[in-house]
């Protein structure tokens, strides 16, 4: 696929990774629309980032975990910026919840949002673009492949995209295609120290973090590679492979 001059909706995009690829897409020619949850300040600076650089931007607020939501935000952004292209499922929430003490609380809304919402985004993006084409990458995690005991109900939400992914691709095909970017330590949690970052990175095979660019990377490639769908890239530096 050209970038230049296509329309992409990437959710979550006020902030972290979301915003990350929300500019990285931008400066490769792509108008943007940026959809937020509760920061709207940050939406609006990601948007002010993408108009500096000659694209057009708007901001679209949505709690996509809400039922209807997600079809409503497609809906939005076709009225306001006209056909989709493209579709970056950034949107989610991680919360360390030990084994025995997460809430169904905390389950639903994770589901809710890491998984509910980016299928039907995609299920309302795709009846919009399967008689013009498209494509669409969902944010995954390195949690779909390792086991992090405090974050358990995180890993499934992210396997989940996975096997989503793999889904999506066979049914819209030939039309649209489907892949996703699993990514590990690009940006780490707020309550991380420099100390933890050291030792992430030391048991990193290539012995550094990545960065939000790296998967900004991945998912750029994934929407050239025209002959790619099905496909989950993994961008952690190589931790998935330590054995």
């Amino acid at each position: 696929m050209e970038l230049t001059g296509r329309l992409a909706l990437v959710t979550g995009a006020g902030h972290r990774v979301g915003r990350a690829i929300a500019q990285g897409l931008a400066a490769r020619g792509m108008d943007i629309a940026v959809h937020y949850n509760a920061s709207e300040e940050p939406a609006r600076a990601t948007a002010r980032s993408i108009v500096a650089l000659g694209r057009r931007a708007e901001i679209f607020p949505a709690n996509l975990a809400e039922r209807g939501t997600p079809a409503g935000l497609v809906n939005a952004v076709s009225r306001k910026m006209g056909d989709l292209d493209v579709v970056i499922n950034s949107a989610a929430v991680m919360m360390r919840t030990p084994w025995d003490s997460v809430t169904e609380t905390e389950w639903d809304d994770m589901f809710a949002l890491n998984l509910r919402a980016a299928f039907f985004v995609s299920q309302a993006a795709a009846m919009a673009m399967r008689d013009r084409g498209g494509a669409i990458v969902n944010i995954a995690d390195l949690a779909a492949y390792e086991t992090w005991p405090a974050y358990i109900p995180h890993g499934i939400t992210k396997a989940g995209i996975v096997q989503m992914t793999r889904g999506l691709a066979r049914v819209l095909a030939p039309a649209v295609r489907v892949n996703a970017v699993a990514p590990g330590a690009v940006l780490l949690p707020d309550s991380w120290t420099e100390a933890d970052g050291r030792r992430l990175a030391e048991t990193t095979p290539l012995r550094r973090l990545g960065t939000p660019d790296d998967v900004v990377s991945a998912v750029v490639y994934l929407l050239e590679a025209d002959f790619v769908t099905g496909e989950t890239i993994i961008v952690d530096g190589g931790r998935h492979v330590r054995g």
